[in-house]
């Protein structure tokens, strides 16, 4: 059954949280602001968990299996390392629970394809967070798209030096995931914006001295669009990085719009000009809204998991052409 055909919630939502670093905390913040919801139980870090849960005034748990178990909650929002992501979500659903989950969904597709197929059965919304189509970058791009003609080439490049790079679950093989699949906003705001893609390229590099942690790693996939529109995307952290960056470019044939951090550039060929780009703040809070709006008054979401989905399959087939060396074809 469709998300849009779940049943309109009459009463509080009671809420579990597995989490407590910055996505949580967030998440946390934007429940207890909502006099629709009831922040019950939240688990994660044991330090951090009762920490939290004496600020937010509620129950910490001692794991994520105890707190989806639970017979009081209708909602679990999961906020923890990429890797258990797919397996919480899974012992939620199947206990009858609403979910909001981060991207990705799963680190594995096809483990995300079944998610998605028991939500639908047991009728419970499977809702995966894709902010930064809400975001400032996202709108300004809708806006003036128009303005620079057929597009043929876009660059979006983010990197983050840190020195020295922190060994937490970040920068885990295991835990975060191939890059783009841990960081998959970047290939699904362009595949929101610019559609299905025909076939992926991808090249990787670690800096690692032990197995399971690197230092730094560099990611760089190709896309062709089913339009013929070519995409670079750039994704990079650790110490061996001297240059922060977060750059959007769009080519099209009448102009360009560059996205540079928070200022925004349309070159045209009349003239350059300054273009407003609007704020990263408060997405969390929007995105929480949006889903207890869809949960009780039956709005629209801004994001299906299919969609999640189709951009996870994308993601997938950049690790797999970066494993191989050969060009993934996403169609016969």
């Amino acid at each position: 059954m469709d998300n849009n055909e779940l049943p309109l919630c009459t009463h509080n939502l009671r809420v579990g949280l597995v989490g407590t670093g910055y996505a949580a905390k967030l998440r946390a913040e934007a429940l207890l602001q909502d006099p629709r919801t009831d922040l019950i139980a939240i688990t994660g870090n044991p330090e951090r968990t009762a920490v939290l849960a004496q600020e937010y005034a509620t129950e910490a748990m001692d794991s994520w299996q105890q707190l989806v178990e639970r017979d009081d909650l209708d909602m679990v929002v999961i906020c923890t390392i990429n890797q258990d992501h797919g397996k919480i979500a899974h012992a939620a659903l199947s206990s009858g629970k609403h979910v909001i989950v981060e991207y990705p969904l799963s680190v594995d597709v096809k483990e995300a394809e079944e998610l998605i197929a028991l939500a639908k059965t047991v009728n419970k919304l499977l809702h995966v967070e894709h902010i930064e189509l809400l975001g400032g970058w996202h709108q300004t791009l809708k806006q003036y798209l128009d303005q620079i003609g057929d597009l043929f080439y876009i660059r979006y490049s983010t990197l983050n030096p840190q020195h020295p790079a922190p060994r937490k679950w970040t920068y885990n093989h295991g835990m975060f995931g191939f890059p783009l699949i841990g960081a998959l906003s970047r290939l699904h705001r362009l595949i929101d914006l610019f559609g299905e893609v025909f076939t992926v390229n991808c090249h990787q590099r670690y800096w690692q001295t032990e197995s399971d942690y690197y230092q730094t790693c560099l990611c760089s996939a190709q896309l062709c669009f089913d339009s013929g529109l070519l995409a670079q995307v750039i994704y990079g952290k650790g110490e061996t990085l001297w240059q922060s960056e977060r750059k959007l470019e769009v080519q099209g044939e009448k102009g360009e719009i560059i996205l540079d951090g928070d200022t925004g550039m349309l070159v045209l060929a009349a003239g350059t000009k300054l273009i407003e780009v609007g704020t990263r703040r408060g997405l969390f809070a929007k995105d929480t809204t949006m889903v207890l709006d869809h949960l009780f008054d039956g709005s629209p979401l801004y994001i299906t998991p299919e969609q999640s989905l189709y951009a996870l399959k994308v993601a997938d087939a950049a690790h797999r052409a970066a494993t191989t060396g050969l060009t993934i074809f996403l169609k016969e």
